[in-house]
């Protein structure tokens, strides 16, 4: 009853929203304003805790975000964490999450398991990235409250499965909330994971060259001038699938040789100054050709808005010519079963 309850409360939390999407969390794109951004515009916003350069940081971070969303923000906000084994930075991060207790706490490249009693004691809900079904089977069993799935075409950290597939699978062992993740970049395929089971959509590469990202304006720039053909799939870098932009692995000297390597995961020291991934070589998904500006998040998430409503509208179209055609075919099929078997 309780899990029920508490799958219920987390999607009256996306139904209450300005529609079901969820702005991801970016490592060294995410800021305090892009999440304070996504609020206001309607979307839950997601901070990435490693974002910030060390502990002091963090906690500056989250108490700018947790004033300005409570001040201004018409959706929650959200905080990830990585806990994965090799990241020495949980304990102190976990302190801060009991502290400005953030409504959802998602994690990735681990087990949710360690979060999930703090969490809970606040009343918060947990979520877990997966990018296969057995990684969703150990989340469901540790007690998430929610899983995000993580499919092709996705950017800084991707999986490999389709997801009509993905989400069907899962939905033979979850019946709780599920969040769609990877290529999601206009309004329609946030109603189209809806439509094949999902509750909401998270969307990253939408959010990278928004004017509150804290990317380099070359950045942003390479994003606008890109397209999916531009990307290259690799474990080389960090340690986990991800895609990147081609140049920007030239200009890191990577050969085609080094790409198809796979590289150690490691999460320890500071990873966000550390001149490795993220910082030096740039990812993005398939999503990337729908970044056609640089603009604000508030005429990001109108676009959507708009486009998601238009969606709507166009299914409720669809919905009334196939009504009226089956009631057309069936007065149709009763006219010629009423004639059947008449002789002149």
């Amino acid at each position: 009853m309780q899990e029920k309850m508490t799958a219920q409360n987390l999607r009256e939390l996306f139904a209450n929203t300005r529609m079901p999407a969820m702005a991801a969390p970016m490592f060294l794109v995410s800021s305090p304003e892009l999440v304070i951004a996504s609020s206001r515009a309607g979307i839950v916003g997601t901070y990435a805790a490693p974002n910030a350069r060390n502990i002091g940081a963090l906690d500056e971070a989250l108490s700018l975000i947790s004033t300005g969303v409570s001040q201004s923000g018409a959706a929650p906000w959200a905080l990830n964490m990585i806990v994965h084994s090799s990241y020495d930075r949980f304990d102190a991060e976990l302190e801060l999450v009991l502290r400005y207790q953030p409504k959802i706490v998602t994690t990735a490249l681990g087990s949710p398991r360690r979060v999930l009693e703090h969490v809970h004691c606040y009343g918060g809900f947990v979520m877990a990235d997966v990018a296969t079904p057995a990684m969703a089977r150990k989340a469901v069993d540790a007690g998430v409250d929610g899983l995000i799935l993580v499919c092709a075409g996705a950017g800084g950290h991707t999986g490999t499965y389709h997801p009509f597939s993905f989400v069907d699978e899962v939905r033979q062992f979850w019946r709780g909330p599920i969040g769609l993740a990877g290529a999601i970049s206009v309004g329609a395929h946030i109603r189209a994971a809806q439509q094949i089971g999902a509750d909401f959509a998270v969307l990253g590469t939408r959010f990278i060259a928004a004017e509150e990202s804290m990317v380099q304006p070359a950045y942003r720039d390479m994003l606008v001038e890109s397209s999916m053909e531009d990307l290259v799939a690799s474990k080389a870098v960090s340690g986990v699938l991800a895609n990147w932009l081609r140049p920007t692995l030239d200009r890191a000297g990577l050969s085609a040789t080094q790409l198809s390597e796979e590289k150690k995961i490691d999460f320890s020291g500071d990873i966000s100054t550390a001149p490795k991934a993220w910082r030096d070589v740039w990812s993005a998904g398939h999503g990337v050709g729908a970044v056609t500006a640089i603009e604000p998040v508030s005429a990001i998430v109108d676009r959507l808005a708009q486009e998601y409503a238009n969606s709507l509208a166009s299914e409720r179209e669809a919905i009334k010519r196939l009504s009226d055609q089956l009631e057309s075919w069936q007065a149709g099929s009763a006219s010629v079963g009423c004639g059947e078997g008449v002789t002149q």
